[in-house]
């Protein structure tokens, strides 16, 4: 006599975005707690903070290491398919057209909020507390970070500490996304112009491909864990007491970032005949985590995933677009923040602004935003905007302080304009799935397992 093997039902999980939230509400739980005990001996953290800021950290390190795979597989993968596509060159151009197009919005706003609030002439600082930035950056710092040193964009850096009286070298490697992109981008045009000999390459670069995005899959599936140490660290350790001295500044920023993301893209959907709420339902999950990670960079697997499994943009498509602007698309960082804080700057040590500076604040914000990439983000976009305005580099220590808090806002920003642009220029060229972008939702991003670019 057999029995009929018994099946052991799972209990129902909440959707994806349910999970994010809770974790962002237990992480400012315990991160307030964390705070409230205090540091340990000797000004360290204490033991929840520093558990707190392992989970985070642990999370954003997994996400990161998949990002260099991801980017170079996928841009090959995705300049192969688009050789059937009679309008390459046309998505290509339209996806520049469109980053350009609402970074000039942003800035816009930027500059127009900088005037209305005036931080610099309501701000509690003074020059005197100036110093400065541990980061900076040029054009020609720019320019050469297009160039690759090597063939993963690979770069160490080495410090030296004093442990025990004696010297202590330590060395670190690093990854510069953007040239990354440009090997890929090489790689990806060369295997089309070898030809015939190239296929064996692309199958391998396609089944290579497949197995990182498996990969991908069960770091996302972590993503409520890691929000939760990232946002407790950040409560725990930066609270809100800083934003007193800056707290004009600081209401500047968000209005800012909050007219982009809530009336400048809605309308830009509305304009092209998409529903924002769905778009919003569909990349929410993407825009919950860059907030909390302050990385578009390591938010970049999400936004990819929300973007093709929500937003119904061709997985093709979407593996060139939103590497791109992961690494040259942000107007949180490029565009709103740098336009506020020059203006800030110019304020505080009375230098007057002239139509042509404000000409070249949104020069540099549409043009310079790659140079953000592979760097410290916002400090590095906006000591190159001083620079280019001949401004005292030293009032970027003025803001050092509130960098952390108004970080989240603008990552927050920039994932969903990244997320934003392939959305709308698929619907333009008429290849977004209507049918998908209307149905989006959140728990569409952990029904099933990963779209893979297709051979």
């Amino acid at each position: 006599m057999s029995t009929a093997p018994t099946t052991r039902r799972r209990l129902p999980l909440p959707s994806f975005s349910v999970q994010i939230i809770l974790g962002l509400a237990l992480g400012v739980a315990l991160g307030a707690v964390a705070r409230a005990i205090g540091p340990a001996a000797g000004d360290e953290a204490n033991w929840l903070t520093t558990t707190l800021a392992t989970i985070g950290s642990s999370f954003v390190s997994l996400l990161k290491a998949v990002v260099v795979p991801l980017i170079f597989t996928a841009i090959i993968a995705s300049i192969a398919n688009l050789r059937t596509v009679s309008n390459a060159a046309r998505l290509a151009g339209q996806t520049l057209l469109w980053f350009a197009v609402t970074a000039a919005i942003s800035v816009a706003i930027g500059i127009g909020l900088g005037l209305l609030f005036r931080p610099g002439s309501n701000t509690a600082v003074s020059t005197a507390d100036a110093a400065e930035a541990g980061a900076s950056a040029s054009w020609l710092d720019f320019l050469q970070g297009l160039i690759p040193g090597n063939f993963l964009g690979l770069q160490a850096s080495t410090s030296v500490e004093q442990v025990g009286g004696s010297p202590l070298a330590e060395t670190a490697l690093s990854f510069n996304v953007l040239q990354v992109l440009v090997v890929a981008l090489a790689i990806g045009i060369a295997a089309l112009k070898t030809g015939e000999k190239a296929e064996p390459f692309l199958a391998l670069n396609r089944s290579f491909l497949a197995i990182v995005q498996k990969v991908l899959w069960w770091i996302i599936r972590l993503a409520p864990i890691g929000t939760l140490g990232l946002i407790g660290n950040a409560v725990a350790t930066y609270g809100w007491d800083s934003l007193s001295s800056l707290a004009w500044f600081a209401v500047a920023v968000y209005v800012g970032l909050a007219l982009v993301l809530f009336v400048v893209y809605p309308v830009l959907l509305r304009v092209h005949g998409l529903n924002p709420l769905a778009y919003f339902r569909g990349a929410w999950p993407a825009i919950q985590l860059a907030f909390v990670s302050r990385s578009s960079v390591g938010t970049m697997p999400v936004t990819e995933q929300v973007t093709v499994k929500n937003l119904g943009v061709p997985q093709e498509y979407a593996s060139f677009a939103v590497p791109l602007g992961s690494t040259t698309k942000m107007d949180g960082c490029a565009s709103i923040y740098p336009a506020i804080s020059a203006i800030f700057v110019a304020q505080i040590f009375g230098i007057d602004l002239s139509i042509t500076d404000y000409l070249l604040i949104a020069f540099v914000s549409v043009v310079g935003s790659a140079a953000t990439a592979g760097l410290t983000g916002a400090v590095v976009m906006l000591t190159l905007t001083l620079s280019t305005l001949g401004l005292p580099l030293a009032g970027v220590g003025l803001l050092l302080a509130i960098d952390p808090i108004l970080d989240m806002g603008r990552t927050a920003v920039n994932v969903a304009g990244q997320a934003l642009v392939p959305t709308i220029v698929a619907k333009r060229e008429g290849i977004l799935d209507i049918d998908r972008y209307r149905s989006a939702s959140a728990e569409g991003l952990l029904a099933d397992e990963p779209a893979t670019v297709a051979a």
